[in-house]
């Protein structure tokens, strides 16, 4: 921490032109706020939504629900991604985990939708990708 601190005081001192503790604890006080205002479980509950979607399998299901714009039965789902049934089951589960994809049972079928937040981040990386 002294040495985050020390690196601190000289980009201050270079902002400011003289840099004082005051300012140092004052800035140090702000950040420290702003990562209070996060908070570990948002973060953590961010992380797992990344983290589901950090894999081509699980990321091409949600895609692909997001482009259906409706409930996909596991069929249907299968034959988009060439992995087993199991591997499919594999693939959905961390994706209903972290509230990208709800499930439900239709009889024999079991189908799957996206989730307002997968759409979300979908739409913010599309649009990101076409601001190149």
């Amino acid at each position: 921490m002294a040495q985050a601190t020390d690196r601190l005081r000289r980009y201050l001192d270079e902002e400011l032109g003289d840099c004082r503790t005051e300012d140092v604890e004052r800035r140090l006080e702000e950040l420290g706020t702003l990562e209070a205002a996060l908070g570990t479980a948002r973060v953590d509950a961010e992380l797992d939504v990344l983290s589901a979607l950090a894999n081509e399998t699980r990321y091409t299901l949600v895609r692909v629900l997001v482009a259906a714009r409706e409930e996909l039965c596991v069929c249907e789902l299968n034959a988009v991604v060439d992995v087993t049934e199991s591997g499919l089951s594999h693939a959905l589960s961390p994706l209903v985990d972290a509230g990208l994809v709800s499930g439900r049972k239709d009889g024999r079928w079991k189908k799957y939708r996206a989730t307002n937040r997968a759409v979300a981040l979908v739409t913010v990386l599309e649009g990101s990708l076409n601001d190149e």
